[in-house]
């Protein structure tokens, strides 16, 4: 009896001694996001090497869809009070974070739980679409890409044609005849693909060639803004791919990515225009044929190209928590950046490493030397400092406007409007979008 009261206060003496917060759960972040399969393991074993690391909070991740889902659940949880502090959105949709009046700015975020960031040290290219117009970090960059040519080196072998240069980019008219000694010798039924055709072929085509995709420095300098797609260049390369398209140079394969893939997957095609995230797919799924990566191509003439510019999504801190869990918030995306995570979500995916340290490590490491095709898209990406045009597009109901050009880019491939048709038709529609948006954050 005297041991077992003895043992008792023994426990009340240690309770006293420790502090509460030994005892205490630890505090839950709630982050949503849109990656699945391979990529959402990716995301699991991130969040679980952080909460691994520490003890004061437990972040716990949720697949809410692709990324129009995953946005609109956000909304609609804000709306309900019933908010993540973390959302992944991607970048189309910045501008409407931007001025949603429901978030919480990284800079700030930072700032404000004593995390010293040094922002220099970040890929601009990347930092620099999610800046306000003061040159203010407003969301985290996460799952960062560019669009890269990808090709079939066993079509291009049995062509007689020279592999190409991964930092040298090729000129449209050379792919002209790349793609036509591809089909004239029956090596595949088409020469080349492409996907999400507006940011591939037009808003990437754009920022590359310094031209302006919309006014007020592409939507960064005003909501007044207009979209001008329906220049000169733009209508000459959408008709020179259509000419492609009938001598079948060029196929269309559809809107988003999975068409295209499959087709250059079953080597219907010869080259392919995507993402670099598609550099994780292809290393796993493209086993019958050796394939390769080159910048995305230029017109002749261009003695400087510009930087390509950014697709992928970004972490928004939402408003209305506590500020012990916005310190937590501010730890996690502290890890995210580090070393550790981003060579691992580099590998693993293909997206940007989005710190330089990060990249000089893997270039000490031999990583690049042993897979090239995985710097292609860093090299294009920061081959230029952004002009005001190359840093991106910051546009309301972006969304809409993508998929408005998508539907005009449509009737082009099918006959049904010229190139200069489609695009002004696509600048009258997209414009009116515009105006709504700014009649509404105004």
């Amino acid at each position: 009896m005297k041991l077992t009261r003895v043992f008792v206060f023994l426990i009340i003496a240690v309770c006293l001694v420790l502090p509460a917060s030994v005892f205490a759960e630890p505090i839950t972040i709630n982050w949503w996001h849109a990656q699945r399969s391979a990529r959402g393991k990716v995301v699991a074993k991130m969040i679980e090497t952080f909460n691994a690391s520490q003890s004061d909070y437990k972040v716990v991740g949720a697949f809410k869809g692709n990324y129009d889902e995953t946005m609109n659940a956000g909304v609609a949880a804000f709306r309900a009070h019933k908010q993540p502090h973390l959302l992944q959105v991607f970048e189309v949709g910045t501008q409407t974070m931007m001025l949603s009046g429901a978030i919480y700015p990284v800079y700030q975020l930072m700032n404000d739980a004593g995390v010293k960031v040094d922002w220099s040290r970040y890929l601009q290219a990347v930092l620099s679409y999610y800046m306000n117009a003061e040159g203010n970090l407003m969301s985290m960059p996460f799952n960062s890409s560019t669009p890269v040519m990808y090709y079939n080196a066993d079509m291009f072998k049995k062509a007689g044609i020279a592999s190409l240069s991964k930092t040298k980019p090729i000129t449209w008219d050379e792919l002209g005849e790349i793609t036509k000694k591809i089909v004239e010798a029956k090596i595949a039924p088409a020469g080349m693909v492409t996907a999400w055709q507006s940011w591939t072929q037009i808003e990437n085509y754009s920022a590359i060639h310094n031209i302006a995709f919309a006014s007020k420095a592409n939507g960064y300098e005003g909501l007044d803004c207009k979209l001008e797609i329906n220049n000169p260049q733009v209508v000459k390369h959408i008709t020179q791919l259509k000419s492609w398209a009938d001598d079948k140079r060029f196929m269309y394969g559809g809107q988003k990515y999975q068409g295209p893939k499959a087709e250059f997957l079953a080597q219907n095609v010869a080259i392919y225009m995507d993402s670099i995230s598609a550099i994780a797919k292809l290393k796993k799924t493209a086993k019958d044929f050796k394939w390769d990566v080159a910048p995305l191509p230029i017109e002749a003439g261009t003695i400087k190209p510009q930087n390509s510019i950014i697709g992928g999504a970004s972490l928004w801190v939402l408003k209305g928590h506590s500020k012990a869990e916005y310190k937590g918030v501010a730890a996690f995306l502290k890890f995210l950046a580090g070393n550790d995570m981003q060579i691992y979500w580099h590998k693993e995916t293909g997206y940007f490493p989005i710190t330089i340290d990060a990249y000089d490590s893997l270039k000490a490491q031999g990583y690049y030397e042993a897979n090239p095709f995985q710097e292609v898209g860093i090299n294009q990406l920061n081959r230029a400092i952004p002009s005001k045009i190359s840093r991106g597009l910051r546009l309301g109901y972006f969304v809409q406007i993508r998929n408005i050009i998508n539907e005009e880019l449509e009737q082009v491939w099918n006959g049904k409007k010229s190139p200069q048709e489609a695009l002004d038709n696509a600048v009258v529609r997209g414009n009116a979008q515009l105006r709504t948006f700014e009649k509404t954050y105004k």
